[in-house]
């Protein structure tokens, strides 16, 4: 379901959201098998006006036919592989994240899922030059934690500067926030597609569950349709966008007290892509992390690899020294 709101399409403002709110018609569902008629006279509004809006908001919301050859065509035409700029992760997500779709990376507190955000953004912004736009649900990006990956990628103050200017940040504490946000960024699509010289490629969102998973259970009812809000909401900019949009989740356990992703069932079926992020208590190193394929459209499920969190602050020329290593000692 699709919450209406103020700009949706012309002649839907505040005024008259409000009143179509205060007659129970909250969505585009509620709107669209309304009786017009019945809602002009409700609303105080003008019928012609309510059904011009309905047949726009029909055009916007309904599902219409398309062929598998044009998909694929699309497909072809449209979409891009983007390194997270660690090799094992990369090999673990078959190349990288993809433009399009929905990754998740899930994990509990000091997993590193912060890390590896920033590190993805670091290395989208320097090596392949595109924009990113990072959503900050909890507090935890910092400036100088991506700028000290950056000087690790490259000694060039300007291109360090040139970087940081490349990705966009947002803070949005509650999903209310959350939400403002993205349909502004939606509905600023020319921004989205053309940003400081070079499209915007991806979109980090750490962490959707910091602001929904509050929401959730019987306290509040809402709950639900705010997370369906926010999957719409992703999924749809993902896909007209082009976007490669990676996300965070915390974990849970299940009846047998296995670890897995939150925000139960419903959201399962959003990112195409789930990664379990787990800290190795047993490592020689305290950066170890173990990675866990949990869901793929790609690469079998429950792919297991270790993940070194450091590897976002190597140097170029240390990442290449650690390479060359591994291959003498394999």
């Amino acid at each position: 379901m699709v919450l209406l709101r103020e700009g949706m399409c012309p002649g839907l403002d505040q005024d008259l959201v409000r009143r179509l709110r205060d007659v129970h018609v909250k969505t585009v569902e509620d709107y669209v098998s309304s009786d017009i008629e019945d809602l002009a006279r409700k609303c105080s509004a003008s019928y012609t006006a309510l059904m011009a809006i309905r047949r726009v908001l029909l055009a916007q919301h309904a599902a219409f036919p398309v062929s598998g050859a044009d998909l694929y065509d699309e497909l072809l035409s449209s979409s891009a592989i983007l390194a997270t700029g660690n090799p094992d992760l990369d090999t673990l997500l078959d190349s990288g994240v993809y433009t399009g779709e929905i990754t998740e990376l899930a994990g509990g507190p000091g997993s590193g899922k912060t890390q590896v955000c920033m590190g993805l953004a670091a290395t989208v912004s320097h090596r392949l030059k595109q924009n990113v736009i990072y959503v900050d649900t909890t507090g935890g990006l910092t400036a100088g934690r991506l700028r000290q990956m950056l000087q690790s990628q490259t000694s060039s103050h300007d291109q360090q500067m040139e970087a940081l200017q490349r990705i966009t940040v947002y803070r949005a504490f509650d999903v209310f926030s959350l939400l403002d946000c993205l349909y502004r960024l939606s509905a600023n699509g020319g921004r989205l597609r053309q940003a400081c010289g070079s499209c915007v490629k991806a979109l980090i969102v750490d962490s959707v569950s910091a602001v929904i998973a509050p929401l959730l259970g019987s306290k509040y009812q809402e709950g639900m349709l705010m997370m369906n809000q926010v999957a719409i909401s992703l999924k749809t900019m993902a896909k007209d966008f082009n976007l490669a949009t990676l996300v965070t989740n915390h974990v849970t356990q299940n009846d047998e007290g296995e670890v897995q992703p939150g925000l139960g069932v419903s959201w399962s079926h959003v990112p195409r892509t789930r990664v379990l992020l787990e800290r190795l208590p047993d490592a020689d190193r305290p950066t170890l992390r173990s990675v866990t394929l949990v869901k793929s459209s790609r690469q079998p499920c429950l792919l297991r690899a270790e993940l070194d969190l450091q590897w976002w602050s190597h140097s170029d020329s240390e990442a290449s020294r650690k390479t060359e290593l591994d291959r003498g000692n394999s």
